[in-house]
């Protein structure tokens, strides 16, 4: 069922900790659940000899997957209409994600309302990993 329009506001944000220390094996049983093997994920002297980076890193598809969670555990699954990331920057093991998904508008459209999220994720520096958008259904 979708949350009901008078329980949403445009400006109210939710935030959440997706992982704290995000482990090498997180991201190797990604790679297993996916079927992404790709050498940069899972070998670290591929990453680090062949490719320069500093080691593995995690599937930009496995930090979008884990920020969507932040707008899933607040509207459930259903009702997302449209869902889109852009990949910022490389997470890392050892990496803490916090993800906020902010509510950006509220339209009456010919199918119903609906409410415009933007979602950011960030590491425990500061720095933004992942930002997009999302459209979910609301019941009147």
């Amino acid at each position: 069922m979708s949350p009901y329009v008078d329980d949403i506001k445009v400006g109210e944000s939710r935030e959440s900790v997706l992982v704290d220390d995000l482990k090498r094996t997180r991201i190797v049983q990604y790679a297993g659940a996916s079927g992404d093997f790709n050498p940069l994920h899972t070998d670290h002297v591929f990453a680090t000899e062949t490719a320069g980076y500093p080691g593995v890193f995690a599937h930009g598809m496995m930090t979008m997957g884990m920020t969507g969670r932040v707008l899933t555990d607040w509207v459930g699954i259903e009702p997302l209409l449209s869902y889109g990331v852009r990949f910022k920057a490389q997470v890392w093991p050892g990496d803490t994600l916090t993800a906020t998904a902010t509510v950006e508008s509220i339209e009456d459209t010919p199918t119903g309302p609906v409410a415009q999220f933007s979602l950011r994720t960030v590491n425990q520096h500061g720095a933004e990993v992942v930002t997009g958008t999302a459209t979910v259904r609301l019941e009147s």
